[in-house]
């Protein structure tokens, strides 16, 4: 049973669900890409934001993915699969699945093509029809410690005119991030 102070507990995730979410979360990001677990904790409370848990045969968060639910689009913010159940096809089903749900436009970031993981994690997300956008973006710094960081934007199912990237990005900056805005 979910405790009141439980932020994950309006997606039906007990207070070692959310442990376990945050282990995977460590895991998959390094910290200038993740916020603190204070963060994490404080955004699963807004309105906007979605979750959907995968869990394994014995019926633990396997994997996740977190969402926003924006102006015109949705964003992928996080999305991991525990390193145990990597290359099973687990993050692939996961995603075809929320991009099957998508009423919008999908949008999500990712480190520029410029190793062998960042080529490979584009490639991951073409075969899933994401189109990446040439347009410059940084993602704002997600814990106080921590500088922006120069990612790109791939959009689904088509890529973005110069135009609907400015728009996507100052809805992330306002909405996601806060940019200027006093932290949630």
């Amino acid at each position: 049973m979910p405790s009141a102070h439980n932020p994950a507990a309006r997606f039906g995730l007990s207070d070692s669900d959310l442990a376990r979410l945050w282990e995977i979360m460590e895991e998959a990001f390094p910290p200038e890409e993740r916020r603190t677990r204070k963060g994490f904790a404080r955004i699963l409370r807004d309105p906007a934001l979605c979750l959907t848990v995968h869990r394994d045969a014995a019926g633990l968060p396997a994997a996740f993915l977190i969402g926003w639910e924006l102006e015109g689009f949705r964003y992928v913010e996080h999305f991991a699969v525990s390193a145990s159940l990597r290359g099973q096809g687990m993050g692939g089903r996961m995603l075809a699945d929320f991009l099957s749900a998508a009423p919008a436009p999908i949008v999500l970031e990712v480190e520029p093509p410029e190793t062998d993981t960042a080529r490979r994690r584009v490639a991951f997300y073409e075969r899933l029809g994401f189109c990446l956008n040439p347009y410059p973006y940084e993602q704002p710094p997600l814990q106080p410690t921590t500088s922006a960081i120069p990612l790109m934007v791939m959009s689904w199912p088509a890529p973005l005119s110069e135009e609907d990237f400015g728009r996507v990005r100052e809805e992330l900056y306002r909405r996601v991030y806060r940019v200027g805005q006093p932290a949630l």
